[in-house]
């Protein structure tokens, strides 16, 4: 039920995005979701992609600092509410969100939201037990 994010930390200046994204691309990776903050010096570009494996590799391989880190994916309803819902199942368990972001599904019924937890194994424990519906690795990644 967890997802493979892959971290890359950039340099903030103009083209960096660009380098990341066009070596990707050039290479077949497909990226699914993403999220870019950024403080003066330095970016964090978060990514799903379709290979997370492979996408590390060439990102290394291409000398950027890069990272893996476990996230989950979950379904909400995209309505009013519907983010407050999951969060509120998250604080009722004393769960804390690191951090989260997401996209809406084509169809535009539903929101699949990425979430970081510091604790991972019992956020995907009590989602399950609240009736919530965790997205498999294979469907995001495109497989």
């Amino acid at each position: 039920m967890k997802l493979q994010q892959i971290s890359v930390f950039i340099e903030n200046q103009s083209g960096r995005l660009y380098d990341v994204t066009n070596l990707l691309g050039k290479s077949g990776i497909n990226i699914r979701a993403l999220s870019l903050a950024d403080t003066s010096d330095f970016g964090i570009l978060r990514l799903i992609v379709n290979n997370p494996e492979e996408a590390y590799k060439i990102l290394k391989d291409n000398e950027f600092t890069v990272g893996r880190t476990e996230v989950v994916a979950v379904e909400i309803k995209d309505e009013p509410g519907g983010l407050a819902e999951i969060l509120g199942a998250l604080s009722k368990n004393e769960i804390n969100v690191e951090y989260m972001y997401a996209f809406v599904e084509p169809e535009g019924k539903r929101a699949i939201m990425i979430f970081r937890f510091d604790e991972t194994e019992k956020a995907v424990e009590k989602l399950l037990e609240a009736g919530f519906t965790l997205i498999p690795g294979a469907k995001i990644y495109g497989i």
